[in-house]
């Protein structure tokens, strides 16, 4: 049965294939073999798809060349920028920490100053209070002395029309001349008074004129300060905002647990006469309670995860939320975001904290669990190593463990989660709040 069928496909490929020979000789015998058309057309097919394969494969090969190419030099630009944003994030969180060391040296110098001006202020203050309770006295001795003299001129008139009247005497002569000489030591006296008013009037103008010069400056310095504190506050309150941290209970926490850290600032007291506050009294107790809770804002910034896990290259290949399952198993969501990069790349702990957790976890891996203060938690699975223990302290900057690919994972890479009161939320609003200050 097969040879006739075979005998009819070589008679019909016989007219396009035509049977061939091919001669073998030797130096005794020659011989030869018989290619018949279905040979042919089989070899033929096995050629042309030989040929079309070599074609498509190089085409692919030359596609996916010309695809992944400029995606390459664009990650490359990208990752370029991305260290050149970090390099300058860097220096400006280096140059903060030098403006705020230098605001707080200025503020220190100028309070000695506005100290040392107060008390002189007070000192003048007091000089101008007695000159004036002396130019009353003065003038009060002043109007009495011309009061007297009134009189005595009176009295001496009356005198003298008396003894015209009884043609003179020599004893009521002699009271004439005494009070004539009472009179010119009066008038003597009331010019002495007059020029020590006059003098003791210049004086009380002088300080005025001084108190009001330094009232001016005391102002300059002040708003100065306030507008330093100010713009050293508005970052740091908009970093926690942005992390969405309720920044009156993360104070509160601060100075209940960490009040020992250097202690509040005390408030200025300045003493005045009259007991009540001076302004100047208010905008410096504005001042130092702003520089307190900058200083509080330092601590919480140490305890709070906004430093990155991961400062080596890398990228980011999963988001925070619901997204396609790696594994196939439909639409999930994502409790954190996944950093990939080299297994054995550094991880960091991006906070001071206490480690809870460090072992094998079902999905995670290897994985370790900080807990941070302020009731924030963070997980970082699918280690390669873990370098650190339950109850170790860590601080920012320590490493922690080593990249891998353990666990439920498709390669290697980092997954970093927050949670906050056992309540996942997103890490890259931590990431970006600290990026605005660190």
């Amino acid at each position: 049965m097969l040879k006739r069928i075979s005998y009819r496909l070589n008679t019909s490929l016989e007219h396009w294939l035509p049977e061939q020979r091919l001669y073998l000789k030797s130096d005794t015998n020659t011989r030869f073999v018989r290619i018949r058309p279905a040979t042919q057309l089989a070899a033929l097919t096995g050629s042309v798809a030989l040929v079309g394969w070599v074609m498509v494969a190089s085409a692919m090969v030359f596609m996916d060349g010309m695809a992944t190419g400029p995606g390459k030099v664009a990650t490359a630009r990208q990752q370029a920028l991305y260290e050149d944003r970090l390099n300058t994030i860097s220096s400006d969180r280096d140059t903060r920490a030098e403006e705020a060391a230098t605001a707080q040296q200025r503020f220190s110098l100028a309070l000695n100053e506005v100290s040392e001006m107060q008390s002189r202020l007070l000192e003048a203050e007091d000089r101008r209070r007695e000159l004036e309770s002396g130019l009353a006295a003065v003038q009060d001795t002043l109007r009495k002395t011309l009061s007297e003299r009134d009189e005595a001129r009176a009295e001496a008139q009356r005198m003298i029309a008396s003894l015209n009247d009884q043609d003179g005497g020599t004893e009521a002569t002699d009271t004439l001349q005494m009070m004539t000489a009472a009179l010119d030591d009066i008038a003597r006296e009331r010019d002495e008074l007059e020029r020590t008013a006059q003098q003791a009037g210049a004086e009380t103008e002088e300080i005025q004129t001084a108190k009001a010069a330094l009232e001016a400056r005391n102002d300059a310095i002040f708003s100065q300060l306030e507008d330093a504190v100010q713009m050293s506050m508005e970052p740091l309150d908009k970093m926690f905002r942005a992390a969405g941290l309720n920044t009156d209970d993360l104070l509160r926490q601060v100075r209940r647990g960490y009040g020992g850290q250097g202690g509040p600032l005390e408030p200025v007291s300045l003493s005045t006469m009259n007991g009540r506050t001076s302004s100047e009294e208010n905008r410096a107790n504005a001042i130092l309670d702003g520089l307190e809770r900058m200083n509080m804002y330092r601590i919480a910034a140490t305890h709070v995860p906004l430093a990155m896990p991961v400062e080596a290259r890398f990228r980011y290949s999963s988001p925070f939320g619901y997204r396609n399952d790696p594994k196939g198993r439909g639409r999930r969501f994502h409790a954190g975001v996944d950093m990939a990069a080299p297994v054995g790349t550094p991880i960091l702990a991006p906070g001071d904290g206490v480690v809870i957790r460090a072992g094998v976890v079902s999905g995670y891996g290897n994985m370790i669990e900080i807990r941070h203060d302020f009731g924030i938690e963070t997980r970082y699975g699918h280690l390669s190593k873990i370098r650190v223990k339950v109850g170790d302290k860590v601080s920012r900057g320590d490493l922690i463990g080593d990249m891998g690919s353990t666990g439920r994972s498709t390669g290697s890479h980092l997954h970093y989660e927050v949670r906050v009161g056992d309540k996942v939320v997103n890490p890259m609003t931590f990431i970006k709040a600290g990026r605005d200050v660190f």
